[in-house]
């Protein structure tokens, strides 16, 4: 089964610390609370954790020299830093030296809340092994042996222990993420930080100090200096996906890291080097955006040394059969199905799907067979029903609450459902998070407080349906 992240949290402040771990557990996070630096550092050695959050000022050791240690010894554990008033400097220090990120006192626990989950994202994306091929018994996996999935492989083995540039195209859903992964723990910068940044996700005006950081005082908000995720990926690895979203001026910038292995930061004067090796993912027809001059040939040149197409799922049927055993073992626990099954004839139907959603498709659509067929072997009925709904979603909510729960019971009476709470659930969640979420402008606490969720669980299933805060407001 699932387990709750885990967090360890040293602050001196009992009151803090009582506070910050009531609403951390509350948010779905398993937290372990020290008051000494130096016990800290020992337990974070000792124990395996998802990430670390600390005070800078601490008794027996102190929060900088915490991160000089523990980052040395475990590079890809993220580090949070609370810093107090007056000691900025200090925390960006800490930055260059391995720190995730810093929040200043005082501070929204909104804040603290958005941080802890991107660096539990970071965490999973480094830490996460991905099994290329053969997913016995993998948690995350490219799964596949279809000649054209083995030419991929040989691509990742040929060009991961080199430090070109690669660029990933292929169609939203065919797993562009989990190949940037695999080249970067096949490289020999697997032990040195991987940090993902989604392009299309961040706004265009906050996109530039994401990236390469910002003075302070460089525009409105900027109330001290920033670290970017260049110069936090220094030595390691930067995934740029949706490179095809980036405007022109960030690109003119890009180009110049590409070409002089040196950044900037907004409003800064100063050259910053660094070692960082890129590799880019789009889903876009980057030669049409050339001709239309919306992307920059010269950086399309520097960004696909090394090109690697992923091809749609519907090109690739023969790996159908095992994907989705691979899915069913993954999600079979998740749902309360301990040894879930599926007829070949379902399977056979699922292979002769055009799949427009890809690989991200399939799984949805086993995930929320699993919910419909709970302990019986998921049948054809089972997965054409599950494969109408996912693709008609808000078919539902064209029908009053007692027309659809009739129709529902009257499924359940001519045994074409099983499991009719499963059935609703998958019926309606989509659409339920997606207008929670857009109802709420974009305001991931105000949804998951309409909805009664955690925070965590509200980015899991936005993640889970494709749908993102920014593209979601009205």
């Amino acid at each position: 089964m699932k387990t709750n992240p885990r967090i360890l949290l040293i602050e001196d402040d009992l009151n803090i610390a009582t506070g910050l771990q009531k609403v951390m557990r509350t948010n779905g996070y398993d937290v372990i609370a020290l008051g000494r630096g130096d016990q800290g550092l020992e337990r974070a050695i000792a124990e395996s954790f998802d990430v670390v959050v600390t005070d800078l000022k601490l008794p027996g050791l102190d929060g900088l020299e915490l991160v000089r240690q523990l980052h040395q010894t475990k590079p890809k554990l993220p580090i949070i830093l609370i810093t107090a008033h007056g000691t900025t400097e200090t925390a960006i220090e800490a930055t260059k030296w391995g720190a995730f990120d810093y929040v200043p006192k005082p501070f929204e626990v909104d804040e603290l809340l958005d941080l802890t989950a991107k660096a539990l994202e970071s965490s999973r994306l480094m830490s996460d092994p991905v099994e290329i091929g053969d997913a016995a018994s993998a948690r995350t996996a490219i799964v596949g042996n279809s000649r054209v999935m083995q030419g991929v492989y040989k691509e990742i083995g040929r060009i991961a222990a080199t430090a070109v540039t690669v660029l990933i195209r292929g169609d939203t859903g065919t797993g562009k993420e989990l190949i940037a992964r695999a080249i970067y723990q096949h490289s020999d910068r697997a032990n040195a930080p991987f940090i993902a940044i989604n392009c299309a996700a961040i706004p265009e005006t906050l996109l530039e100090s994401e990236l390469f950081g910002h003075e302070r005082g460089s525009f409105t908000g900027a109330d001290a200096r920033r670290v970017g995720r260049f110069e936090q990926a220094d030595g390691g690895t930067i995934f740029l996906d949706e490179i095809g979203d980036m405007n022109a001026a960030l690109q003119a910038k890009l180009l110049r890291v590409l070409q002089e292995k040196t950044i900037q930061r907004v409003g800064g004067k100063e050259t910053i080097a660094v070692d960082t090796r890129i590799i880019a993912a789009t889903h876009r027809d980057l030669e049409a955006a050339i001709r239309e001059r919306l992307f920059r040939e010269d950086l399309y040149y520097r960004l696909s040394v090394v090109t690697i197409q992923l091809p749609p799922l519907a090109q690739r049927c023969e790996d159908i059969p095992d994907m989705v055993r691979y899915f069913l073992r993954r999600h079979g626990p998740e749902a309360g199905v301990a040894s879930p099954s599926i007829t070949p004839e379902a399977i056979a139907y699922l292979q002769n799907q055009s799949w427009p959603g890809n690989v991200r498709e399939l799984e949805n659509v086993v995930r929320k067979a699993l919910l419909v067929a709970r302990d019986y072997t998921i049948s054809l009925d089972h997965m054409k029903d599950v494969l109408a709904q996912a693709r008609n979603p808000i078919a539902v909510a064209h029908q009053s609450h007692a027309t659809y729960i009739t129709d529902l019971m009257d499924q359940v009476e001519r045994g074409e459902v099983r499991n009719a709470f499963g059935k609703m659930l998958s019926d309606l969640e989509p659409e339920l998070y997606s207008q929670a979420i857009r109802r709420a402008q974009g305001n991931l606490t105000k949804a998951a407080q309409w909805l009664g969720v955690t925070r965590l669980k509200m980015r899991e299933k936005l993640k889970e349906y494709g749908l993102h805060p920014r593209q979601e407001k009205d």
